[in-house]
């Protein structure tokens, strides 16, 4: 086997692999609530490299020992080996939209979809025909009693996730409250958004549409606690736009770099199969 072959290619299949990464996280720099991700490479074992010429044994009175001469090791090439969601907190955004919730803090919010329960950082949300509170998608919010009903104009979600509406003007939720008649005399609880975090976030799975699943690994949901909402606040990504294109550049010189070390090993055994050999 041609060692140099093969770690060449290992390392460009690596920085493809990243490549495909940082592209992602540049195409959803202005997704509500994203989260960029990183490659974690792990490397093939290294190979002892040792003069061949010598017979490496070496012999005393008292026994024997090993001579042959340490020359280094030899890298065998590397491989993907998990892509790292980084859940650093995104910028806070003004939208002076009621129905725009961010999250600061470790925790996400629950919608129900047709999988079943799922967790995303997106809070743009709007509500439906029914006053249901729900993403854009279609996916109603989940609080701590269920499915969220609410009134336009006739909600307030406070920092701890609890939903107060005026008792005053509560009613069909289908109709929406005139701002200029709520007062806010009559306050009431009417639900608590049902905030959650995992024992190890790291490993939850990305489902598109800002959606997370809890797997084996992460374990599950839990009541989060020690985060704070903010209303008509949208958290944006946390993708830096300068890193990534540094990146972008960094894994061009390194698939650069691994391509040519093919070329040249390729230029060396073709010069030794048709020249030396004869």
């Amino acid at each position: 086997m041609n060692t140099a072959l093969y770690t060449g290619a290992s390392g460009m299949i690596a920085q493809q692999a990243k490549m495909d990464v940082v592209s992602n996280n540049l195409a959803n720099i202005d997704q509500t609530g994203f989260k960029r991700d990183t490659p974690i490479f792990k490397a093939f074992p290294d190979m002892l490299i040792r003069r061949i010429n010598d017979d490496g044994l070496g012999v005393v009175p008292a026994g024997s020992y090993d001579s042959m001469p340490l020359v280094g090791k030899l890298g065998t090439g590397l491989e993907v080996n998990e892509v790292f969601t980084q859940f650093e907190q995104g910028a806070m955004q003004r939208t002076e939209n009621s129905f725009d919730l961010a999250l600061e803090g470790k925790g996400f919010f629950t919608v129900l979809t047709e999988k079943g329960e799922r967790y995303t950082r997106n809070g743009s949300f709007t509500i439906n025909q029914d006053g249901v509170l729900m993403t854009h998608e279609g996916y109603p919010v989940i609080g701590e009693n269920g499915i969220i009903n609410v009134q336009k104009n006739n909600f307030m979600v406070k920092e701890n996730g609890e939903i107060v509406v005026n008792n005053e003007l509560a009613g069909d939720a289908r109709r929406p409250v005139d701002m200029t008649e709520n007062t806010w005399q009559d306050q009431v609880v009417l639900d608590r958004l049902k905030i959650v975090n995992f024992e190890y976030p790291r490993f939850i799975k990305k489902e598109g549409d800002s959606l997370y699943a809890e797997t084996d690994l992460s374990g599950p949901a839990f009541q989060a606690e020690n985060f704070k909402t903010y209303q008509g606040f949208l958290e944006k990504s946390n993708v830096n736009i300068v890193r990534e294109m540094v990146d972008m550049i960094e894994v061009q010189r390194s698939y650069e770099a691994n391509q040519k070390t093919i070329t040249s090993e390729d230029q060396s055994l073709g010069k030794l199969i048709n020249e030396i050999s004869r």
